[in-house]
């Protein structure tokens, strides 16, 4: 059985996440931590005892965070129209993903999720789902100028446009790769500026989601998105306490997707 036969079937998938993030520059700053993603079919998504969809549960899936505007999202529906406009419309074996942090407890807060188009198991299109602190989002789609399978050695740029660290400017690019497989998937993210930028890795093992892991995991990462949200302010002051200098909040681009 293929991922999308998995996913379209209504399997939800854990992804117990190691994550890297290292600053490039005069002034650098790395660190490592861990984070617990679910992949999942928002359209035919069988949720595990502890998980929720669009209702309160230990963990949840609210189709209204993704997909369109923070809190007014349209779900797989939005997805399906921006790969369709890339030309890549839905077909037999397709199915849109979304790899993202769910809620816990309710509280909600996503750096960044992603719709994977799926068929087989070859990765056909990606949408980087970008949120920053403030309230604001912005998506990249990503796709091979040919609509070929996105391959572990593909690298996708994507023009940066979204304010998401005071401590960056809105300026460079960033480069993509991905290697999704049955069992793992990779995602590696470069920002580049110069001789400044990021560089941000997201690996782990994909794993049907049970409610025994569900349970593990809040025991093992309590807080879920808050513990995130926590670990994002905690590094701004670290960088704040090296000097690195503060930018304002810039207007937001007028598009909610790029490529």
């Amino acid at each position: 059985m293929t991922l999308a036969d998995r996913l379209a079937g209504g399997e939800v998938l854990a992804l117990p996440a190691r994550i890297t993030h290292a600053r490039r520059g005069s002034l650098r700053h790395a660190f490592t931590t861990r984070a617990d993603h679910v992949l999942l079919a928002p359209e035919t998504c069988r949720m595990p005892r502890l998980m929720g969809h669009n209702r309160f549960s230990l963990i949840s899936f609210h189709d209204a965070d993704h997909g369109g505007p923070r809190g007014a999202g349209r779900g797989a529906l939005w997805a399906w129209a921006h790969f369709a406009a890339a030309g890549l419309e839905r077909g037999p074996g397709r199915v849109v993903a979304l790899l993202t942090q769910p809620r816990f407890l309710g509280y909600w807060f996503n750096p960044v999720s992603f719709w994977l188009l799926i068929e087989g198991d070859a990765l056909l299109a990606v949408i980087a789902e970008v949120n920053n602190t403030f309230g604001q989002r912005h998506s990249y789609l990503l796709v091979r100028p040919d609509l070929a399978p996105i391959t572990a050695d593909t690298r996708l740029t994507a023009r940066k446009m979204f304010h998401v660290s005071p401590f960056q400017d809105v300026a460079g690019e960033y480069v993509f790769a991905f290697a999704l497989h049955r069992d793992r998937l990779a995602i590696r993210i470069a920002q580049v500026d110069g001789a400044a930028g990021i560089d941000t890795s997201l690996a782990g093992p994909l794993r049907q989601l049970t409610a025994g892991a569900i349970l593990k995991s809040a025991l093992r990462r309590p807080g879920g998105a808050l513990g995130v949200i926590v670990q994002i302010y905690w590094h701004a002051l670290r960088l704040k306490l090296k000097g690195v200098a503060y930018r304002r909040l810039p207007v937001p681009p007028e598009k909610e997707i790029s490529r």
